[in-house]
């Protein structure tokens, strides 16, 4: 007697099963209530995985197939992209490509703004013929701009110059004041470039291009770093929002590299912590999304949807509210009130109190006013951006032996 297959299952009637993007990126955008309200407004799953820098990167690259969609930032696509592990983007199928910012696609925001050096995003946003990454326009493009911030750092207003406001420079990390009191992130495209603009800022180091430093440029900075760490100017170096925060609220920091959610986590101490806009510049830095090579048919309509939807508003929306740009602005405008399109993007005092992502804790007080202005003052002055040079592996190294010996000594 022949033996029969196993009967499978039915499926009940009317449920579909939905297909599933996975997103692999950063902390920055892959947010809870960024998945929830995409997959609502698309109609299928999103998986998101979020990982440090380093790390996120580092998948990308070696492991293609794990994900669809690639949510990084511009400073950390051309290893992901020279392993070709992304495909290119056909701007001809992103419908609110038109309304991207020319911050990206031109390089500024006006012809009155500093480009900056460093990996300038224009530079690397357009596929060229060879496949390539350069700044000439083409039809393809490696990575669709969203997310993007000037960042500079915190300081507390008791320990310089009182409640007064003080001259606002990056050399106030090396100032006698900080003695003690100073962190950095622990990122080498990132914390590196904030102690070589401060470095700059003394008259301790000269540097050809900062965004792109020499071997012998890096030893000196080195050099000067272990200086000032065996002068004991060093608490430690913080890897998340969470533990940079907790530097400032429990008074360990006086001053110290800052990304813009960290305000909002400072309680009490958010009273006497500063924003700087650096006369100097900012350090920037531009999220953006890819698509992995092997992604086509369903899933690769269902990720340029995606990627659409981070250009029509409610994202960008909730982005400004952690301090964050995003590259389509003029969409937003709908989803924010106006005291907080007011606030965040053109840099006038809260008319009220202003909500975070929660929609409940304030994170702006009434009366404040965002430190550097509006969106456009703050696009002019940029200095550098966030940057993996040339010598992004020996970089690397030389920041994480610093990086250990600074949080040994914490312990």
């Amino acid at each position: 007697m022949a033996s029969r297959k196993p009967k499978l299952a039915a499926q009940a009637p009317g449920i579909v099963r939905r297909r599933t993007l996975k997103v692999l990126g950063a902390f920055i955008s892959l947010l809870e209530a960024v998945r929830v309200r995409a997959s609502g407004d698309l109609g299928f799953d999103l998986a998101f995985e979020a990982l440090d820098f380093p790390s996120c990167q580092r998948k990308a690259a070696l492991d293609p197939e794990a994900y669809h969609i690639y949510d990084q930032t511009f400073h950390n696509l051309s290893i992901v992209w020279y392993w070709g592990a992304l495909q290119s983007l056909d701007t001809e199928r992103l419908k609110r490509w038109g309304s991207v910012g020319s911050l990206t696609r031109l390089g500024g925001v006006d012809k009155y703004a500093s480009r900056g050096v460093g990996d300038v995003p224009m530079n690397k946003l357009y596929v060229q013929p060879d496949h390539s990454l350069g700044p000439e326009a083409t039809r393809y493009i490696a990575m669709l701009p969203t997310v993007h911030n000037f960042d500079s750092f915190g300081y507390d207003l008791r320990v310089f110059n009182g409640e007064a406001r003080p001259r606002e420079s990056w050399s106030m990390l090396f100032d006698p004041r900080a003695r003690g009191r100073l962190a950095l992130v622990d990122e080498p495209a990132i914390g590196l470039l904030d102690a070589a603009l401060a470095a700059e800022a003394i008259g301790a180091l000269h540097f050809e291009n900062i965004g792109n430093m020499t071997p012998s440029e890096l030893v000196a900075l080195f050099r000067f770093l272990r200086a000032k760490r065996e002068e004991g100017f060093f608490v430690r170096c913080w890897a998340t929002n969470e533990e940079g925060a907790g530097l400032l609220r429990r008074g360990e920091t006086a001053i110290q590299s800052m990304w813009s959610p960290m305000y909002n986590d400072l309680g009490r101490a958010r009273l006497h912590v500063r924003e700087a806009a650096p006369e100097e510049g900012y350090r920037a830095w531009h999220g953006g999304i890819s698509i992995a090579r092997h992604v086509a048919g369903a899933h690769l309509d269902m990720a340029y949807e995606y990627l659409d939807w981070w250009l029509s508003g409610w994202a960008g929306a909730t982005m400004a509210r952690q301090g964050y740009y995003i590259s389509a602005p003029e969409a937003v405008r709908s989803y924010l009130t106006p005291a907080e399109w007011d606030y965040w993007y053109d840099g006038q005092e809260a008319t009220s109190d202003l909500v975070g992502v929660d929609g409940e804790t304030v994170v702006v007080p009434k009366g404040a006013k965002r430190s550097g202005g509006s969106y456009v003052e703050r696009a002019r002055r940029i200095a550098v951006w966030n940057t993996a040079m040339d010598e992004y592996n020996y970089a690397s190294r030389l920041w994480s032996r610093f990086v250990a010996e600074v949080n040994r000594r914490a312990r």
